[in-house]
């Protein structure tokens, strides 16, 4: 009977996320899932990527947190659209949560959407909500061994970003353990080696999201 009802809520979960991506794609809006553990560095991607990005594309932005709107106060410092979702309590957003937030949100007006969800590295990566693709970030001092025990999340993105490679010299890391254990779960994984700190790598996750956003949106002078 459990297993029944963790199915339906799967089921009822991915009918509401082909909605959702199909208004998405009816604007041509590009949306990212950006997945991580807590403290890996999100909000302040996100940051530099609206920053690189904006004066091109128009972004908006999904907060998703338990509680607070910490996040979502940094983000609008920046001068997008950003909606905060608090869960009060659970772990993941989902796909009924992002639609909520459609009355919120000058769809007409968006080209890149990032949904920052909650900092969890397991049920994040089992919810879809409508969007394009999942981008997981994981900080050297997390540990190298993350592929190995969190491996949905590394099979169900597009792209990962190794966050505060600038703390190696201090942290006990190995990032060629972790692109191959992360490429032996999924090869066509895209890996990018960041310092949220330092802005080191960022300009290879910026030219691949760019080329997204083109893919999906059309060309933009």
């Amino acid at each position: 009977m459990k297993v029944s009802l963790v199915t339906n809520i799967l089921k009822a979960n991915e009918r509401i996320a082909e909605q959702n991506k199909q208004l998405f794609d009816d604007r041509g809006i590009l949306v990212i899932n950006m997945m991580s553990a807590p403290g890996a560095g999100k909000t302040t991607l996100i940051e530099h990527t609206i920053n690189a990005l904006k004066d091109k594309y128009r972004i908006g932005v999904i907060e998703g947190d338990i509680q607070s709107t910490y996040d979502a106060d940094k983000i609008a410092a920046t001068g997008v659209q950003v909606v905060q979702i608090n869960t009060g309590g659970a772990c993941h957003l989902d796909g009924n949560m992002i639609r909520e937030t459609f009355p919120q949100l000058i769809l007409d007006d968006i080209d890149l959407l990032i949904v920052e969800n909650v900092g969890n590295l397991v049920c994040p990566a089992e919810f879809k909500m409508g969007e394009d693709f999942k981008v997981m970030l994981l900080s050297v001092p997390e540990g190298d061994d993350k592929p190995l025990k969190y491996p949905l999340m590394f099979h169900e993105s597009s792209a990962l970003l190794i966050n505060k490679i600038d703390l190696l010299p201090y942290v006990d890391c190995s990032l060629e353990k972790i692109r191959d254990e992360s490429l032996k779960i999924n090869p066509r994984l895209n890996i990018f080696e960041i310092s949220g700190k330092t802005k080191q790598g960022l300009d290879g996750w910026f030219d691949w999201l760019k080329g997204k956003i083109e893919e999906k949106n059309g060309s933009k002078s």
